[in-house]
C-alpha cells in the first residue's frame, strides 16, 4: 500500500480529527510520538471521559509510555565475539567447582552473571561446550530468568519492588529517587556500565517496604534520602555490603547474613516459635520404623502448607511406594507469591527444624537426598543455611549414619534465578535441574517421576517444621489444634495497611475479622488472602475463617484500607501474572493480557456491563484451559474482585451501550512510528461523512 493510500485509509470514527497532511513528518521526535500514542490510548472513544477518571487516566499512560520506550529502544544487537582468556578461565574454574554437573547449569549461569554483571553470549558458548550440552540449552536457562541478562546490568544493579504492599508505602518515590540520583531511568544501564536500574516483583519483605535489592543484597523501609545516601556510597565505590545500615533483629544481626531485615515475629504459637533442642525430633524418629513415621504424619491430618493443601503423609506414603530409586525429598523455598514472606522469616530463625524435618522425610521414604531449593531473593541467607548444615554434619545429625544409625541423607542448597512459576512444584524440579522453570504435564506426579526422573516428594518449609514437631509431641497433640479438616497451626504473612505487619502464628480456623484486630487493621477496604491467586474479600465476608473448607492460603494475608483504589491493586495484580507466565500456554500468555487490557478499559471510564461478563467468560476459560497452577489461578485478582465486589465493578461502567471501541490507530502503530524515527499524520471521518 502506497504512503498516500495509507494517508487516505478511513480510520476508526472514535479517534479526534487531525490536521490533514499529505506527506510522513521525517525525523520527527520519538517522544511526542510516544506522548500523543498514549495519550490517545487513554481518552474516551464515545464521550469525554468523566474529570474523576483523569488521574487513573495519567498512571496508566505513564506506564503504557513506559511500555513502549521499553519496547522499542534502539540498542545495539547482542553479538558474538571470541571470548577472552580471563572469560574462559573464570568459566572453566566454575564449571569445575561444580563437577561439570549439568543441574548445576543455574548455580554456574548465576556466578558468571555475578562476576561479569551479565551472561554474554561468549559465556552461552563456553558453558555449554564445559557442560557438554547444547547451545541453545544454556541459551534457554540463561534467558529465562529474571537475575540473568545477556546484557550488562551495571557494577550496582538495583532492583525496585513493585508488589501492591510497595506501592502503597511509597516505592514509587523511591524509583524516582534511584533515577534522579543515577541519571538513567528504569531498565537502563549507565554508559560507564556502574549503575543498573531495574523493577522487580515481590522480594519478600512486604512487611518493611519500601524495599530493594542490590547486588542481591536486602535493604528496607527505603524513602528518597536513604536512596541518595545509598547511591552516594556506591560512587564512592563502597562495597554493598558497606552500604547496609542498622542490622535486624535475631539472626539477621550474624555476621554470615549481616541484614536490614526484621523478622517481625508478631505472634508465637505452639508449633513454631517454642523451645526446639536440636536433634530431638531425629531421635524420636529413629526409634521407629519408616513406615510407622508416615502412619503418625498421616493420622496427624498434617496437609501441605503450601496453598494446595494436599495431604502430607499421603504424599510422603505414594512416593515411598514407588518402585523406583533413588528417591529425593526437595524443600520448595520459592515462595514469590506477592506478600508472602513467612518462609524466609523460618529459613532465617529455624532453618534446623526444617532440615530435621526433611530428614524425617528421607527416613520415611528411604531417600538419601535433599535438595533446598531456595529463591534467589533469598541468596543473602545461603551462607547462613550452609553454616547450619555444616553444624548438622559435625554433629551427625545429617551425612553418613545418622546419630551411629545405618542411615545416611545430606542435603544440598540450589538457588534460584527471579522466576515466580518456579513456585509450582514440577517447574522447581526442572530449574533444580539446570533447565528453563517450565511446569510439566501431569500425570507423571513428582512422586512417581520427579528430580532427574526419579521418585520425589516436594513440600515448603512450614510443612516440614509442623512433621518434625509431630514426631516430637505426637499427631494427638498436633490433631487437637485448628479445625476437623485443618489439623494445626498456620503461619501468616500479614502485610498492607496494619498497624503490626509480621509473622502470626495462629490455629487454623480463625476469622478475619479475628485477624485484623490481631494486627491493628482499621477501616477496611479488601483483604487479599492467598496472594494474588488467592481471594480478595469484603467486609462482608470478614467472619469466614481462614482453614480449607473456607479461606484457604499459603500465608498471604495483605490488608487495603477503604482509601485505597481498588482497581490499581487488581492492575497491579494482573500485570504480575502476565510478566510471570512462561509463555507455554495460550490460554495464560494471552488470555491474561487480554483481561488486563479490559480491566484498563473499565478504569478509564470505557467500560460497558458487557465488559464485565467478558472478563467472566475469558477469566473461567483461563482457569480451565491453563497448563498448570500459576495460569489456572491467575484470572483470580479479577474474578474474586469481580465477585466480592460486584456493586463497585458495574458502577464504572456504562450499561446504556454494549460496546464501546478500545481501538486506537496511533497507539496501534506507536513502536513503529519510533522505530522508523517518524510521525504519522492520520485522517479521521464521521460515519455521517460516508
Amino acid at each position: 500500500m502506497t504512503q498516500s493510500k495509507l494517508n487516505k485509509k478511513k480510520l476508526s470514527p472514535k479517534l479526534s480529527p487531525k490536521t490533514p497532511d499529505k506527506k510522513m513528518t521525517s525525523k520527527s521526535s520519538s517522544s511526542k510520538a510516544i506522548s500523543k500514542a498514549v495519550s490517545k490510548k487513554t481518552k474516551s472513544r464515545a464521550e469525554p471521559k468523566p474529570e474523576k477518571n483523569a488521574k487513573v487516566a495519567s498512571k496508566l499512560k505513564t506506564k503504557l509510555k513506559t511500555k513502549i520506550k521499553a519496547k522499542v529502544k534502539k540498542q545495539p544487537p547482542v553479538q558474538s565475539a571470541e571470548p577472552s582468556a580471563e572469560l574462559l578461565s573464570h568459566i572453566k574454574s566454575v564449571v569445575q567447582s561444580h563437577n561439570s554437573d549439568p543441574t548445576q547449569l543455574l548455580a554456574i549461569l548465576r556466578e558468571v552473571q555475578e562476576k561479569w554483571r551479565h551472561v554474554s553470549p561468549e559465556a552461552v558458548t563456553a558453558i555449554s561446550e564445559e557442560l557438554d550440552l547444547p547451545r541453545v540449552h544454556v541459551e534457554g536457562t540463561a534467558t529465562f530468568y529474571h537475575f540473568l541478562s545477556r546484557t550488562h546490568r551495571g557494577k550496582y544493579t538495583v532492583y525496585v519492588n513493585t508488589s501492591t504492599t510497595a506501592e502503597i508505602a511509597g516505592a514509587a518515590a523511591v524509583a524516582k529517587a534511584f533515577e534522579d540520583e543515577t541519571g538513567l531511568s528504569f531498565g537502563e544501564t549507565s554508559k560507564d556500565k556502574k549503575f543498573g536500574l531495574r523493577k522487580t516483583s515481590c522480594i519478600g519483605l512486604c512487611d518493611q517496604e519500601p524495599a530493594i535489592l542490590i547486588n542481591d543484597v536486602p535493604f528496607t523501609k527505603m524513602t528518597p534520602a536513604k536512596v541518595k545516601t545509598l547511591v552516594a556510597g556506591m560512587k564512592a565505590n563502597k562495597s554493598v555490603h558497606q552500604l547496609i545500615g542498622k542490622l535486624g533483629d535475631g539472626n539477621n544481626a550474624l555476621g554470615r547474613i549481616h541484614s536490614e531485615v526484621e523478622n517481625n515475629i508478631r505472634v508465637k504459637g505452639p508449633v513454631f516459635f517454642t523451645d526446639f533442642v536440636p536433634g530431638s525430633c531425629l531421635k524420636k524418629a529413629m526409634e521407629i520404623g519408616s513406615l510407622d513415621v508416615i502412619e503418625l504424619v498421616k493420622k496427624s491430618g498434617l496437609r501441605g502448607r503450601g496453598g494446595a493443601g494436599f495431604p502430607t503423609g499421603q504424599k510422603w506414603g505414594f512416593c515411598r511406594s514407588a518402585n523406583s530409586e533413588p528417591r529425593y525429598v526437595m524443600c520448595n523455598v520459592d515462595e514469590g507469591e506477592p506478600g508472602t514472606f513467612k518462609d524466609r522469616v523460618l529459613m532465617t530463625e529455624l532453618p534446623q527444624l526444617i532440615f530435621e524435618g526433611m530428614i524425617v522425610a528421607g527416613y520415611a521414604i528411604e531417600a538419601h537426598q535433599g535438595i533446598v531449593y531456595l529463591r534467589g531473593e533469598y541468596a543473602y541467607l545461603k551462607k547462613h543455611l550452609e553454616e547450619v548444615l555444616k553444624t548438622m554434619r559435625s554433629n551427625n545429625l545429617l551425612g553418613k549414619r545418622i546419630l551411629g544409625t545405618r542411615f545416611s541423607f545430606d542435603i544440598q542448597i540450589k538457588l534460584g534465578a527471579g522466576a515466580y512459576i518456579c513456585g509450582e512444584e514440577s517447574a522447581l524440579i526442572e530449574s533444580a535441574e539446570g533447565k528453563r522453570g517450565q511446569p510439566r504435564n501431569r500425570p507423571p506426579f513428582p512422586v512417581v517421576s520427579g528430580y532427574l526422573g526419579r521418585p520425589t516428594i516436594v513440600n515448603n518449609p512450614e510443612t516440614y517444621g509442623c512433621a518434625a514437631k509431630i514426631l516430637l509431641n505426637g499427631p494427638d497433640w498436633f490433631r487437637k489444634m485448628g479445625t476437623p479438616t485443618s489439623a494445626g497451626v498456620k503461619l501468616l504473612s500479614i502485610a498492607g495497611d496494619c498497624k503490626k505487619p509480621g509473622i502470626y502464628e495462629v490455629e487454623w480456623g480463625k476469622t478475619v475479622r479475628e485477624i485484623l484486630k490481631m494486627c491493628g487493621a482499621e477501616n477496611v477496604l479488601a483483604v487479599q488472602v492467598g496472594g494474588p491467586s488467592g481471594a480478595c474479600i469484603s467486609e462482608k465476608q470478614f467472619d469466614r475463617k481462614i482453614c480449607y473448607s473456607d479461606l484457604g492460603t499459603g500465608g498471604a494475608f495483605t490488608i487495603f484500607g477503604k482509601h485505597r483504589d481498588l482497581f490499581s491493586i487488581v492492575h497491579n495484580h494482573m500485570e504480575f501474572f502476565v510478566e510471570e507466565s512462561c509463555g507455554f500456554c495460550v490460554p495464560c500468555r494471552a488470555g491474561n493480557s487480554i483481561l488486563m487490557k479490559t480491566l484498563e478499559k473499565i478504569m478509564v471510564g470505557n467500560g460497558t456491563i458487557t465488559d464485565l461478563q467478558n472478563i467472566k467468560d475469558l477469566g473461567k476459560m483461563v482457569s480451565t484451559a491453563s497448563r498448570c497452577g500459576l495460569g489456572q489461578s491467575s484470572p483470580n485478582p479479577l474474578i474474586s474482585t469481580l465477585q466480592n465486589f460486584s456493586d463497585y465493578y458495574e458502577s464504572k461502567v456504562r450499561k446504556d451501550v454494549d460496546y464501546m471501541s478500545q481501538f486506537d490507530m496511533s497507539y496501534a502503530i506507536a513502536d513503529s512510528s519510533l522505530v522508523a524515527d517518524r510521525q504519522p499524520n492520520l485522517e479521521s471521518q464521521n460515519p455521517e461523512e460516508n
